[in-house]
Order: structure tokens, then C-alpha cells, then sequence
């Protein structure tokens, strides 16, 4: 990997997420080497992806560079790569350009997409995780809008209009609200000889609530404004099959459509090598220790969405949102040092920040320790929040320039169709986890 020698102990991160560049900040101006892999050259603000699949954001305005990162000290590097696998005993990573020696490794991995074992959805559904993920959603929904309009083929015209989410958590929340709104002030400008109202935006969700992991107060608010906006809810239902064409559910209920999104669940990313008693099989996470130790080995670390730390609050461990990862990325850079300067270790604590969801234009549900409350106030918090979290001062004013011209105009600027998405030009499994 070219990596130079040094006398200086070496950290080895695994994944540019939240919790990979939290802790990598906290190391680069200390006397260690810090080392940060990942597949992709950039960092990904993932809360936000669901603008860039309903075209209200460029996905240069929630990327952010990794290199820019790890270039303020002097012992920081980056490499662009897939790790492999790990040779715990010999301290090694292999990956597709070679092999590295580390003496402190950090997992930060993160999640991807859980089917469940449903191979259908896999096969012909869309999900987003990633950056091209979300191009190729809103590609999509813009493509099948164009169709719709030169289509005089009633069913098709349907199935064409028909948007169908799967899992009402944060995402496909966020995500039938965006669509909505999309429908609301776009479609009717734009395709003036499109019938609006004949586009459905249908979330389905296997409990009987929206928001599951929010108080039920949130709940009830987010499908009130969910039910203002035209979304259509279909609680205890869940998804059987979807052909390419026909989503099939445990209940009565199918839907025609060509636009079947999957957002009811993630698992663990784990990287091979480690000792099977390391890993929680039914989560596909690690199991760590208060310190972020993964079970079974000292100087071999996981943190965030990877990570299963449970302790009498957190019996299931910490929520696979950023927080988390955040906090613990800090807290481990700081029990790395102790390591090295032979202190004693500190336990990780984790604060509860919060959580919360928007559901369109001046609607959001926000969960604030005893606190619930939504509409116009919980959006504007809510907004502030990700603004704040953003990495990059020309990536926040980028995007508070979408969001106010939005606002003002009603609009999205951004439904262009640069990446043509294609039924016969689907990604393989492997192209659409990247």
C-alpha cells in the first residue's frame, strides 16, 4: 500500500463513516499513525440521502473528501480500497491492492441493507445506502414520470405512478414525504398534461405505527402529516415478493408498480477473519466490550452500526444511527492514547441526543429525552441539527442555499436525469452494495 514505515504506533481504520472520521480527527495531531480505508474517496452524510433521490440536493453538497480530512497531519494517510479480510494473529489486513500491518485496528464498517433472506426484493427492488444509490432512485422516479406522460396504457400509466415504500422508519418516512412532496409542487408545474392525482405514494410497515423506534406521540404526528401530504399507510402489512412489477404482501393487499423501494431494516457489515465467538451472528455485528474491544481480542476495536456494546440500558446495544458512532469514534481515540501512554482504560458512556424525523416542508417529529413535540419548530431544529453534522463549511452553505430557494420557489432544482437508470441495466448484487 506504500504505506511509510514509522516508529510511531499505527492505527488502522476501517470505513469513512461517521464513526471512522471521528475518531480519525481526534488522532491526526497525535503521535500515532493514523491510516483510514475505505471503497469509497469520500464520506457520505447519509441522514440526507433521501434529498438527493427526490432531487431536492446534489450529492456534492452531502460528500465530503476523506483525503481533505486526513491531510492535516503529517502522519495521516488514506487509501482507496475494499478490506478483505484480517490476520488477527499476524496483525495484517488484506485488501485488493495488498496487504498492511497495523498495531491498533478499528472496525467502522458500518450497516447494509437487510433482506431478511428475501431474495425477490434483492433481485429487483432498490434500496439506498450509498451516494449512487440514491442517483439511481431519483433517476428512476423521474424516468417513470417521462414514461407516464407518453403512455396511454392505463395499467402501465398506474404501475408507472405508483411509488411504493417498504419500512416506515426515519428513511421511508422521509422518504414518501419527499416523494409527496415532489408530486405536490413539481409534478403538477412540470407535467401539465399528466393527471397528478393519478401518482400514489403507498408506505408500507409491518407494526402498527410509523416511526416504531420514536415515542408513540411522534408517531401519531408523522402519520397525521404523512396522511396531509397523500401518502397512503398500510400498517401490520408486510412485504412477500416483488417481481419487478407486482409487490405482494402478507395481507390482501398487491401493488402494481415499477418503483419499489426497500427501507425496513439494516444489518452488520463484518469484514472476515475474526473468530466466529466475535461476531453475533443473528445481528452480523461484533461484540465489544465498554472499551470498544471486540470480544476476544485487545487491540482490535469496532465502532457505531458494526458494533453490539450492551450493558443494562442498552441490552440490544445502541441504536445503528449516527450518534453512536460519533461518540464512540471520540471516546476510542481517547482510549487508544491511553493505551499507548499506559494509562487506564475509560468506559464508553453514551448521551442520548435525541432523535428525530421530518416529513416535508415545515413538518418533523423530534424526540428530545422527556420532550415530544413536532411541526414547524421540530423541522426547524431539525434542520439546524443536520446543518450542524454536515462536514464542510461549502457543504453547509451549499446546502442551506437549496434548502432556502426550496422553500421560497416550491421547487427541486435538482431533477435532472444524469445517470440513466435502466431496468435492463440493473447493477449485480455486488455493483449495488457498493
Amino acid at each position: 500500500m506504500n504505506i511509510p514505515k514509522t516508529d510511531l504506533p499505527r492505527v488502522l481504520i476501517i470505513g469513512g463513516g461517521f464513526g471512522g472520521i471521528s475518531l480519525a480527527k481526534k488522532l491526526l495531531k497525535k503521535k500515532v499513525q493514523t491510516i483510514l480505508i475505505d471503497k469509497h474517496n469520500y464520506h457520505t452524510f447519509q441522514p440526507l440521502l433521501y434529498q438527493v433521490s427526490t432531487s431536492g440536493l446534489e450529492p456534492d453538497s452531502i460528500a465530503y473528501p476523506l483525503r481533505k480530512i486526513i491531510r492535516e497531519s503529517p502522519d495521516g494517510y488514506f487509501r482507496m480500497t475494499e478490506v478483505s479480510s484480517i490476520d488477527p494473529e499476524k496483525q495484517l489486513i488484506q485488501s485488493n491492492i495488498g496487504e498492511l500491518h497495523y498495531d491498533y485496528l478499528v472496525i467502522a464498517t458500518g450497516s447494509k441493507t437487510n433482506f431478511f433472506g428475501n431474495h425477490s426484493i434483492e433481485e429487483n427492488g432498490m434500496w439506498m445506502k450509498t451516494v449512487p444509490h440514491a442517483l439511481n432512485i431519483r433517476s428512476l422516479i423521474l424516468e417513470n414520470l417521462e414514461q407516464a406522460v407518453i403512455t396511454v396504457d392505463p395499467k402501465e400509466r398506474k404501475a408507472l405512478l405508483n411509488f411504493v415504500i417498504a419500512g416506515a422508519g426515519p428513511t421511508g418516512v422521509e422518504l414518501s414525504g419527499a416523494i409527496a412532496e415532489l408530486k405536490n409542487q413539481i409534478v403538477r408545474k412540470d407535467y401539465p398534461d399528466l393527471d397528478a392525482s393519478e401518482m400514489k405514494i403507498h408506505l408500507i410497515e409491518g407494526r402498527d405505527r410509523v416511526l416504531p423506534p420514536m415515542s408513540e406521540k411522534s408517531s401519531k404526528k408523522a402519520a397525521k402529516f404523512l396522511k396531509e401530504l397523500g401518502v397512503q399507510l398500510h400498517l401490520n402489512t408486510q412485504v412477500v415478493s416483488y417481481d419487478g412489477r407486482e409487490v405482494l404482501t402478507n395481507t390482501s393487499t398487491k401493488f402494481d408498480t415499477y418503483t419499489f423501494i426497500w427501507s425496513a431494516g439494516v444489518t452488520g457489515a463484518p469484514v472476515k477473519g475474526l473468530d466466529a465467538s466475535a461476531l453475533i451472528e443473528k445481528a452480523n455485528r461484533y461484540e465489544v466490550n465498554l472499551y470498544n474491544q471486540i470480544n476476544g481480542y485487545t487491540n482490535i476495536f469496532a465502532i457505531g452500526d458494526i458494533a453490539v456494546m450492551e450493558s443494562e440500558e442498552y441490552p440490544k446495544g445502541h441504536p445503528m444511527v449516527a450518534q453512536p458512532a460519533i461518540q464512540q469514534g471520540k471516546h476510542l481515540a481517547k482510549n487508544i492514547l491511553n493505551i499507548v501512554n499506559n494509562k487506564e482504560l475509560v468506559p464508553f458512556k453514551y448521551f442520548d441526543k435525541g432523535s428525530m424525523a421530518t416529513i416535508g416542508r415545515n413538518r418533523a417529529v423530534v424526540d428530545l429525552w422527556q420532550f415530544n413535540f413536532g411541526g414547524f419548530f421540530a423541522w426547524f431544529v431539525w434542520m439546524f441539527v443536520h446543518l450542524w453534522f454536515l462536514i464542510g463549511f461549502r457543504n453547509r452553505l451549499i446546502t442551506v442555499f437549496n434548502w432556502v430557494y426550496n422553500y421560497v420557489n416550491f421547487d427541486k432544482a435538482a431533477r435532472l436525469i444524469i445517470r440513466p437508470f435502466k431496468e435492463n441495466q440493473k447493477q449485480s448484487k455486488a455493483d449495488k452494495d457498493l
